[in-house]
């Protein structure tokens, strides 16, 4: 495949370079490949407490970190091991952090629901359904305040979509022009209440209308649109012109948490989407078309499955937090 050809995104986007496809390839795969190994390691008895896994969302946090650069900060809600492995944080200290060892990034004492990474600009993923939403709005205030470029990426689900803060929070970064992108991951079901029986709104990407915050509805199941609203969004922020709204329509393939056996939606329904809409074999399928090498592809997958394999074996050698780890980070001296 020549590597300096361009491939079109899907309509009349911006052409994807190769490289470009071939990255966001081994990204969605790492994202797929971790979530399963960790929902293995749950059932295990492993990892305790709360897990909710990304499998199914990949093609969101991908096409939007392909335009992300340094200093661009993202926060997130408690589906947050997708946008750590984007943000750059090692498969090796997420998953030591799941399974409660001191080599995970909050020392084995967060989990699943409370990792962060100031190095890697990831402000942690929230239990308080919406509170990261007014969060990552000051996260928007601050660069906003510094003058620089950067940008906050905002993730919420549909469900969170109605709560108050996050309209206090679109008409705080709408008066300020604030450079935030709001992200709802609208994947159909609020834990198990469907979006059509919660939210009156029938179109979340004009939920911000009110605020004349541009909004846009994407197909996030599709890398290449995600890549080409993102690439929209977050130019539209760095050229200082206010906060922008982007509705994923997405799915998530298992429950809400592991906990979840998802009796609230049909069998046929996951295996439909799985089979069709697949964000992964979707782009595999595009690669393909324009001349990608299968037994590239097939190198790619090998290389990521050593990479999680390795995270695992790091997380089971890795030793449990010292007892007296229970009296750090409780206090911060002023």
């Amino acid at each position: 495949m020549d590597e300096t050809a361009s491939v079109p995104v899907k309509g009349n986007g911006p052409a994807l370079p190769p490289e470009t496809m071939k990255r966001a390839y081994k990204d969605m795969l790492l994202v797929r490949r971790f979530e399963e190994k960790a929902g293995q390691l749950y059932g295990m008895g492993l990892i305790g407490g709360f897990c909710h896994l990304y499998i199914g969302q990949e093609a969101v946090v991908v096409g939007l970190g392909l335009h992300m650069k340094q200093g661009d900060k993202s926060i997130t809600s408690y589906r947050d091991h997708g946008q750590m492995l984007v943000a750059g944080m090692t498969p090796r200290g997420v998953m030591a952090e799941l399974t409660g060892r001191e080599g995970g990034y909050s020392r084995g004492k967060g989990g699943s629901m409370h990792m962060f990474s100031r190095e890697k600009e990831f402000y942690g993923g929230h239990g308080i359904v919406g509170a990261q939403v007014a969060l990552g709005t000051g996260l928007a205030f601050a660069n906003k305040y510094r003058g620089t470029d950067e940008v906050a990426i905002v993730y919420f689900g549909e469900g969170a979509s109605s709560q108050g803060q996050v309209f206090e929070s679109f008409n705080l970064a709408a008066l300020h022009k604030l450079p935030c992108v709001y992200v709802i991951e609208n994947n159909r079901y609020g834990m198990g209440t469907s979006i059509e029986r919660s939210s009156a709104s029938k179109d979340l990407s004009q939920n911000g209308a009110a605020w004349g915050i541009p909004g846009r509805k994407v197909d996030g199941m599709d890398v290449l649109a995600v890549h080409q609203a993102a690439q929209e969004a977050i130019a539209h922020c760095r050229a200082g012109k206010g906060p922008y709204l982007l509705e994923m329509e997405t799915y998530r393939y298992r429950g809400h948490s592991m906990s979840d056996p998802a009796k609230y939606r049909a069998r046929d329904e996951v295996e439909e989407m799985r089979r069709t809409r697949d964000p992964i074999e979707s782009l595999k399928a595009e690669m393909a078309k324009w001349g990608m090498d299968p037994a590239e592809l097939k190198s790619i997958d090998d290389d990521v499955k050593a990479v999680v394999a390795d995270a695992v074996e790091y997380a089971k050698t890795c030793p449990e937090p010292d007892p007296s780890e229970l009296w750090t980070d409780i206090l911060v001296e002023g």
